[in-house]
């Protein structure tokens, strides 16, 4: 029995991992390396994320899946800092009294109350079909929304920002609460996260599993069955299918239609920007949110988390989403949107142009689903009603209502423990 694996993200390779060596496992990656939004460049003798990445301590799959690959010598916990800027200036967000001097302090009393609200709520079912902005004003005022949410909403969901659930801020504000009086404490693998699907890709083939490069243009089905995939024009059989692409790219290379599932999942792209620095740009700010005018909307400086010495030089990220294939982001060249948020890190830190030594730039039209409300009826299941064919990813239950590195493993593991029931 065949199984191929349509991506190879860590919901495709945690999906592999897992039945490597119970099947003839098929892995097939579009992309020259693995990992999907995980993967890494190769900048001189040191691997960096393409995408800002850090874990959390209640990413238990996922911190187990390090120790189980000997790789737990190299997670380390670190204190991940926190700002704003608006009004011209950085306001650190750390510790109360930070805190206090960047809001209003009844909006910091509001803000305190929302928080221990949202924490408190262990069903976010109910929330699914209310807006976060609804929720966020009937929790904690105007006031609040405007000055703090506002703009992180605006930054994360543009135009979508007023249809977002409050199931999917409840999930953020939880998954975010492991804040101590100096700032968040994260994880971070020294070395960056290629050590990880380096190993899971190793212990794959290891077992019997083959990974290959490839473009799958049809999924092939007959009598309500998996018959085999098209890859680069060849024909390959196979029982199985697991597909770990976004909903509507499924539906354009599948032989019929889904039955029984709602296929319209609305993504957002993402505009996310490297750069290697001179020196330092922020005093001790790992994570800039920002409210101004500029096209992005943070800056994380990467090497005020992690020490420039694992580089040798400083490391920043500046990225922001956006919506639809027609925005600037996705339409114009690298150089023209380098350009574009060359500008406005100008406007935030005079002179930084002089310190840029190289840039790179990755965009991707589907990093995130859009949660909006209702967007919990719309969770794909792992098994679908045609024989053979399974999902996981993004879309799966395990991420929502906040998609994570964590949420992908324990979404490839639970379609693969899908899978091995059927056998």
């Amino acid at each position: 029995m065949t199984t191929i694996i349509i991506g190879g993200g860590l919901a495709g390779l945690a999906s592999a991992y897992r039945l490597a060596g119970k099947d003839e496992i098929i892995l097939i990656e579009k992309e020259p390396e693995l990992g999907g939004m995980a993967s890494s460049y190769k900048i001189g003798k040191y691997h960096i994320e393409k995408y800002y990445h850090h874990i959390f301590a209640s990413d238990k799959e996922l911190i187990s899946l390090i120790e189980e690959l000997g790789l737990s010598n190299r997670l380390e916990w670190l204190k991940g800092t926190t700002g704003y800027y608006f009004n011209s200036k950085i306001y650190p967000m750390n510790t109360p009294i930070e805190i206090l001097a960047a809001l209003p302090l009844m909006d910091v009393i509001r803000l305190t109350w929302l928080v221990l609200k949202a924490k408190s709520i262990k069903d976010r079912t109910p929330f699914d079909t209310i807006t976060a902005k609804e929720w966020i004003i009937d929790t904690a005022g105007e006031s609040v929304y405007n000055n703090f949410f506002l703009p992180l909403l605006s930054g994360k969901f543009g135009d979508n920002k007023e249809k977002v659930s409050a199931a999917w801020l409840l999930g953020r504000v939880q998954i975010r609460s492991n804040r101590g009086p100096k700032g968040e404490r994260l994880g971070y693998m020294r070395g960056g996260f290629e050590s990880l699907i380096e190993k899971m890709g190793g212990n794959i083939r290891n077992m019997g599993g083959i990974i290959n490069k490839g473009n799958v243009s049809r999924i092939e089905i007959a009598g309500g069955s998996i018959k085999g995939v098209v890859v680069d024009g060849d024909h390959v059989e196979c029982d199985r299918v697991i597909s770990t692409v976004a909903p509507h790219v499924l539906e354009k290379i599948i032989d019929t239609k889904m039955p029984g599932l709602d296929m319209n999942i609305s993504y957002q792209g993402t505009a996310c920007a490297l750069f290697g620095l001179t020196e330092k740009i922020m005093d001790d700010i790992y994570w800039l949110n920002i409210k101004e005018d500029v096209p992005f909307g943070a800056v994380i400086e990467h090497t005020n988390f992690i020490p420039e010495t694992d580089y040798g030089e400083r490391l920043m990220y500046v990225t922001t989403y956006f919506q639809n294939m027609e925005s600037v982001l996705w339409k114009s060249r690298d150089e023209e949107v380098i350009g574009l948020y060359l500008n406005g890190l100008e406007k935030l830190f005079p002179g930084f142009r002089k310190k840029v030594k190289w840039w790179r730039l990755r965009r991707d039209m589907d990093t995130a689903p859009v949660y909006e409300t209702g967007y919990g009826r719309k969770i794909l299941p792992y098994e679908t009603r045609i024989k053979g064919l399974f999902l996981a990813g993004m879309f799966s239950d395990s991420n929502y209502p906040e998609r994570s590195m964590n949420g992908s493993i324990i979404a490839g593991y639970r379609c693969a423990e899908t899978v091995l029931r059927q056998f």
